[in-house]
């Protein structure tokens, strides 16, 4: 019995060998890999160049980082500024960067930020 069972097996596995060498493999140049983040705010993910970074460095005080090269802890917000209204009334900035409190100066100049952003054209 166990002759018959090997004979099943490799016959099953010879069999699917030819199908995937009769598959063509497609040519071109690969799809390019784009790294995607999440909003804090709205859970929203997109491609990270799509998305505004917030960092908190050494010192404990948070920065806007329009590069995304920074160094310290990140977050990321949407360009929505009823996402950055969201984030900084129910402190999931401070969550994401791990402190306690913002800073007043960072949390006013994270204000007029949102500020400055175009209003949402999802908004309905």
């Amino acid at each position: 019995m166990r002759r018959t069972r090997s004979k099943a097996r490799s016959s099953a596995t010879q069999g699917d060998t030819v199908t995937q060498t009769t598959r063509k493999k497609q040519k071109g140049p690969r799809p390019k890999h784009v790294p995607q983040r999440t909003c804090v705010a709205c859970r929203r993910t997109g491609a990270k160049r799509s998305l505004i970074r917030l960092v908190r460095d050494a010192d404990g005080r948070v920065h806007i980082d329009p590069t995304g090269k920074r160094n310290g802890r990140g977050a990321y917000l949407c360009d929505d500024p009823a996402c950055w209204n969201q984030a900084l009334r129910r402190h999931a900035l401070e969550r994401a960067l791990r402190i306690d409190a913002l800073h007043p100066d960072d949390a006013a100049s994270l204000e007029a930020y949102a500020r400055m952003l175009p209003p949402s054209v999802a908004a309905e």
